[in-house]
C-alpha cells in the first residue's frame, strides 16, 4: 500500500524538504502539484493534480480520490477496501485503471489515485441536451455503447457486478493515445457474485433508482449480473433521447423502502409485466404484497419505440428491448448484446468515440470547473484561485463528482486509472469490505480461462488502423 514512499519517491529526502513550504505535507502528497477539487460524491472528496514524478509522467493529470473515514470511525472504509481489491485484480482496456493507492498515517486516510478522464456520459448527454441542442450521432452512441458492454463483459465474465451503472459512472478518456475511449469507472458498490455466503440483497441498495431493475424495485432476494445489462439499456436510451428513461422519484424515509413511483414509470412504458411472460415475478416479496398498486393497476403499452424515437423493426430498437426484458433470465447478456445484428451494420462502431468517421462535425465538449481554493483536506486554501487549462479538465470525467449540478440521484465519484501492483502491500481486509463474509478477491478463481480467451478473442478483434478491438471499418464487420 502506498505509504509516501511510493511511485518512484523512494530516494526523496524527508529532511530536503524540513524548511520548504512542503515540510507539513506527507511524502507521498509531494509528488503532486494540486489544481483543485472537481467532485464530492457519498464517500469522500475527488481532486485533480499533477504528477511531479520524473521521466515520462512530469506533469501528467491525475485524479485523486480520498476517502471519508469509516462510519464507525475506526479506519478505512469498506467500500474503499472493495474498490482497491477488486480493481487490483482486474485490467480491461474499457475499465478504470487505478495508479495508486497512498495512506496518510496522521489520520489514516486514504487516498486512490487514478488518470484523469476528461469526460463522462452524463456531460457528453448534458451537453447534446442543454448547450448545443441536437443529438448525438449514431456512431459515437454505437461506439460509446459497444466499449460499455465490451468492458462490462469482461466484469461478468469475471463473476463481478458493477451494481451502479449510469451515465456519470461511464468514463471517456479525452486528449492522448486513448481519446475517445470508454472506461466503467467506480466499483464502491462492485462486487465478485461467483459464490455468495449471502443474498445479495443484504448488501442493502444498490444501483440508482433511476437505473435500478424491476427486480430489484420488487424486492428479489437473489439477483444476478442481469441488473446491469437493465442499466445498460437505460444508458443506451438516455443516448438516443438525451433525457432519463425511467425518471421516477425517490422514497427515502426509510431504508431499502418500497419505489412505487419508479416502478409506475417503468410499467407506463414497457406495459403490465405478466406471470405468461416472467414466471417467477410471483415470487417476488412487493409483488405479493402490494395487490393494490402493483397487480391491480393495469398499465397499457404506450411502447417503448415511440418514447425512444426508433423503428420496431431498426436492430437499434431490438437489442433496446433485449436489454429491458422483464425476466432477467431472458434479458439479453453482455456477450450476446456485443454479437447482435446492430453492431454489424453502419456506421460500424471504432476506437474513438469522440471523432466520428462519417463526416460529420467534431463536438468540443467544455471543460469541467475546477474549485482551485480546496485543499487535500477539503478545507478553504489561502492560495488564490488557478486558471486551468482545457486540455486538463475538461467537464463531466470524474463519474459522479459533478461539481455545483443540482442533481436528484446520487452522485458516483471518480475518474480512475489503473494501479502498479508492486506499489500496494497484499492486504487480507475483505471481511471488512463485506465481501461475501471474508471472501477474498485475490483468493477466488478469477475465471482466467475465461477471460483469456477474452483477451485471444479481444486480439483477433485488432486492426492496425484502429489500435484496439473493434473492428475495421471498411472490411470484416464480424466481432
Amino acid at each position: 500500500m502506498g505509504d509516501g514512499s511510493a511511485s518512484g519517491n523512494r530516494g526523496h529526502n524527508n529532511n530536503h524538504n524540513s524548511h520548504s513550504g512542503h515540510s507539513n505535507k506527507p511524502e507521498w502528497l509531494q509528488q503532486y502539484d494540486l489544481i483543485g477539487k472537481i467532485g464530492e460524491g457519498t464517500y469522500g472528496l475527488v481532486f485533480l493534480a499533477r504528477t511531479k514524478s520524473p521521466p515520462n509522467n512530469r506533469g501528467k493529470s491525475i485524479a485523486i480520490k480520498k476517502f471519508k473515514q469509516s462510519k464507525d470511525g475506526d479506519g478505512v472504509s469498506p467500500t474503499a477496501i472493495r474498490e482497491i481489491m477488486l480493481l487490483r485484480e482486474i485490467s480491461h482496456e474499457n475499465v478504470v485503471k487505478l495508479v495508486n493507492v497512498h495512506i496518510n498515517h496522521a489520520d489514516m486516510s486514504l487516498y486512490l489515485a487514478f488518470d484523469y478522464a476528461e469526460h463522462d456520459l452524463y456531460e457528453i448527454i448534458r451537453h447534446h441536451r442543454d448547450k448545443v441542442s441536437h443529438s448525438i450521432n449514431q456512431y459515437t452512441i454505437k461506439t460509446l455503447l459497444w466499449q460499455l458492454l465490451n468492458g462490462l463483459n469482461y466484469l461478468h465474465s469475471n463473476w463481478i457486478i458493477h451494481r451502479d451503472l449510469k451515465p456519470s459512472n461511464i468514463l471517456v478518456m479525452g486528449d492522448g493515445e486513448e481519446q475517445g475511449v470508454v472506461k466503467i469507472a467506480d466499483f464502491g458498490l462492485a462486487r465478485i457474485y461467483q459464490a455468495p455466503l449471502k443474498s445479495l440483497s443484504e448488501n442493502g441498495v444498490v444501483v440508482t433508482i433511476w437505473y435500478r431493475a424491476p427486480e430489484l424495485l420488487l424486492g428479489a432476494k437473489h439477483y444476478t449480473s442481469a441488473v446491469d445489462m437493465w442499466a445498460v439499456g437505460c444508458i443506451f436510451a438516455e443516448l438516443l433521447t438525451l433525457k432519463p428513461l425511467f425518471q421516477g422519484a425517490e422514497v427515502k424515509a426509510i431504508p431499502n423502502p418500497f419505489q412505487l413511483d419508479q416502478l409506475d414509470k417503468i410499467f407506463k412504458v414497457l406495459g403490465h409485466p405478466t406471470l405468461e411472460k416472467w414466471p417467477t415475478l410471483a415470487n417476488l416479496p412487493h409483488w405479493q404484497q402490494d395487490l393494490q398498486h402493483i397487480q391491480g393497476h393495469k398499465y397499457d403499452n404506450t411502447a417503448l419505440h415511440s418514447v425512444v424515437h426508433l423503428s420496431p423493426k431498426s436492430p437499434a430498437y431490438d437489442l433496446l428491448s433485449k436489454m429491458l426484458e422483464y425476466d432477467p433470465r431472458k434479458r439479453i447478456t453482455a456477450a450476446q448484446a456485443l454479437e447482435h445484428e446492430y453492431f454489424r451494420i453502419e456506421p460500424l462502431p471504432g476506437r474513438n468515440a469522440l471523432v466520428p468517421t462519417q463526416g460529420e462535425k467534431v463536438v468540443n465538449y467544455p471543460t469541467r470547473p475546477v474549485d482551485t481554493t480546496t485543499d487535500f483536506e477539503g478545507t478553504t486554501s489561502i492560495q488564490p484561485s488557478q486558471p486551468v487549462s482545457s486540455g486538463n479538465a475538461v467537464s463531466g470525467s470524474m463519474s459522479g463528482a459533478h461539481v455545483g449540478m443540482n442533481r436528484s440521484m446520487p452522485r458516483p465519484m471518480l475518474n480512475m486509472q489503473r494501479m502498479q501492483p508492486q506499489g500496494m502491500t497484499a492486504y487480507n481486509l475483505a471481511s471488512q469490505a463485506g465481501m461475501g463474509g471474508g471472501m477474498n478477491p485475490g483468493g477466488i478463481p478469477m475465471q482466467r480461462g475465461v477471460s483469456q480467451a477474452h483477451h485471444q478473442q479481444q486480439l483477433r478483434r485488432k486492426d492496425t488502423g484502429m489500435g484496439m478491438g473493434y473492428p475495421p471499418q471498411q472490411k470484416s464487420r464480424r466481432f
